[in-house]
């Protein structure tokens, strides 16, 4: 089922579970009518409550066909509301939006590198890059408890870090890529911005490629707010120029950024 509301498109829910503290998945129907999302892009999701107009952008994390899995982390009042909605009612969708990751070039070994809500894009990511012949290790922290391990393990070798050390190996990203000795042909990470930081040094300091899916608080979603711009550099008088998170990225290539 399907429908148009305003631009946006009222989308059938198909599921809505939780999958770990804090974290639930919600399948949608995609409609034909929207193009196919590409990997690391996001869309933006309504809420019914007349108070809360802004969206909220998730990213995508599988297309399967006609079905959209977009996997999200209670952080407020309006993705509290998404837990209530139930399989068989609809819910507005704008999008996709931003620009994805870049799957060009011959295939090798790839590194999938993520921290927290930063690892659901990795799975679409993981599929397509499979799909084109790359051999993938996958990196993925967690505060304590890990989601998304099994579907990620359909596509290459998972490493999990968490912070507590009650899975996986006790510790960040950076000293698991370390403590494993990883390595790769490039390099494609999601995740807080202190990760990402040290996601590129590391990455620069092994001489790897890598594309950064920049995580930020977005109030429109496509550009027009100005609400998420980020530092990239540039050859001008201040080294740098901004560009908006929402439809400049969210994927930035790692040395264009310049972090705080």
């Amino acid at each position: 089922m399907v429908e148009k509301r305003a631009g946006r498109t009222a989308c059938k829910i198909l599921q809505n579970r939780q999958i770990a503290d804090g974290i639930f998945e919600i399948v949608l129907q995609w409609p034909k009518i929207l193009h196919r999302p590409i990997a690391g892009q996001f869309v933006n999701l309504y809420c019914s409550h007349k108070g809360r107009l802004l969206p909220r952008p998730i990213s995508v994390c599988e297309i399967d066909e006609d079905k959209l899995h977009l996997v999200y982390a209670v952080l407020g009042k309006g993705t509290a509301e998404f837990t209530t909605f139930q399989a068989g009612g609809l819910i507005d969708l704008l999008g996709p939006f931003g620009n994805g990751f870049s799957l060009e070039g011959k295939p090798g070994r790839a590194l999938l590198v993520s921290g927290g809500v930063g690892t659901p894009p990795m799975v679409e990511l993981a599929k397509q890059l499979k799909a084109r012949g790359w051999e993938l290790d996958v990196v993925c922290g967690f505060r304590s408890q890990s989601y998304l391990v099994e579907q990620l393990s359909r596509y290459g070798t998972v490493h999990i870090a968490t912070d507590s050390g009650t899975e996986g190996f006790s510790g960040n990203v950076i000293e698991l890529l370390d403590h494993e000795a990883l390595s790769g042909d490039t390099l494609f990470a999601c995740g807080p911005g202190p990760m990402l930081k040290g996601v590129q040094t590391w990455a620069k300091a092994k001489g790897i490629p890598a594309q950064l899916s920049l995580e930020e608080r977005m109030g429109c979603g496509f550009g027009a707010c100005v609400g998420c711009v980020t530092k990239i550099i540039t050859d001008n008088e201040s080294g740098f120029i901004y560009k908006k998170v929402c439809k400049d990225g969210p994927v930035f290539p790692a040395a264009e950024v310049l972090f705080q």
